[in-house]
């Protein structure tokens, strides 16, 4: 193992993320009881121009009001780009009038690190300025072919800076910056012989895990077909995400199943922490379990497991 490790700047259950448009007040309170570890109320893409100002006073008076911690959930906000008009006061704004509620700010289209810079010494000054409690995290949605290519800085700066907690991949914008010859929204290409997001979302979760980022999957389009949308999900979780998007709230549960370690793979988990356990009780490095061989590799896999169902059932 190399001396040089990052621990996780921030752990949060996040298997799934609802998506929650700022100019659309009415479904916040659908948001909040949901079910969902994690939402944003978005300024962005959801969000036409007419309708900027107006959203953003709308998400601030929800943090505010609205009781997210006591439903358990996790609260971010999508601010607008970093080339946009708003984007300056929609971090102002929501520092200074719902910093103390705020979890994360999540930065759509971040390209270098020099983006997550910006924005982070902005919530900086202003958590002073304010005399904030709380620590506001950042995340980054992933979802240029210029983010891409830089994803690894990005994440090693990032989690230096200590402030970035999460990268997540944006398929959408991600084929569009490609160019790629699909206008689906996470779903199989039939003209493509596998999963074309495979290598971008491997490459964002490697970079994750090693900087102790948290790897999160973005958006399926296709509302009407929930087994789509659980097999992108089974697919980044096999890949080391840790949850996805969810753009409507039908998708949550679908999620929440998929990103939750099933029973059977529990009890697996910790039968063999305790044959590993009892093997070097007897001096023995290794052991068998079920005539399969398991060491110290299987033990980190069987950690992971047990850590993930163990945070879920601390938030429950």
């Amino acid at each position: 193992m190399s001396h040089t490790l990052f621990e996780a700047n921030s752990q949060r259950v996040q298997r799934c993320e609802l998506a929650v448009p700022g100019s659309n007040p009415g479904m916040f309170e659908k948001a909040l009881k949901s079910g969902v570890d994690y939402i944003f109320l978005d300024l962005e893409d959801a969000v036409a121009p007419d309708d900027k100002l107006q959203a953003r006073k709308n998400v601030i008076e929800a943090i505010n009001d609205l009781d997210w911690a006591g439903h358990g959930i996790t609260v971010s906000v999508r601010i607008n780009g970093l080339d946009t008009q708003y984007m300056v006061r929609d971090v102002v704004d929501l520092m200074e009038q719902c910093g103390e509620k705020l979890n994360t700010i999540l930065i759509p289209k971040v390209g270098v690190f020099a983006d997550v810079y910006m924005v982070e010494a902005m919530v900086s000054q202003l958590e002073v300025q304010q005399g904030l409690k709380n620590r506001v995290g950042i995340e980054c949605l992933i979802e240029t072919a210029l983010g891409m290519a830089n994803v690894e800085d990005i994440a090693k700066q990032g989690a230096l800076g200590g402030r970035l907690e999460a990268l997540h991949f944006g398929v959408a914008d991600y084929a569009a910056s490609n160019r790629a010859r699909t206008v689906n929204i996470g779903g199989l290409n039939p003209d493509y012989p596998g999963d074309q997001w495979h290598a971008a979302i491997s490459r964002m979760t490697v970079a994750c895990r090693a900087y102790g980022l948290r790897p999160i999957d973005g958006p399926f389009g296709d509302i009407q077909d929930p087994e789509g949308f659980k097999d992108a999900a089974k697919r980044a979780a096999a890949l080391g995400c840790e949850g996805k998007w969810a753009i409507h709230p039908s998708q949550i549960a679908l999620a929440n199943e998929v990103f939750t370690p099933p029973a059977e793979e529990i009890e697996k988990a910790k039968r063999i922490l305790q044959a590993l356990k009892d093997a070097a009780a007897q001096g023995k490095g290794a052991a068998a379990l079920d005539g399969r061989l398991i060491d110290a590799a299987s033990e980190k896999m069987a950690n992971n497991v047990v850590k993930t169902a163990e945070a879920i059932a601390a938030k429950a």
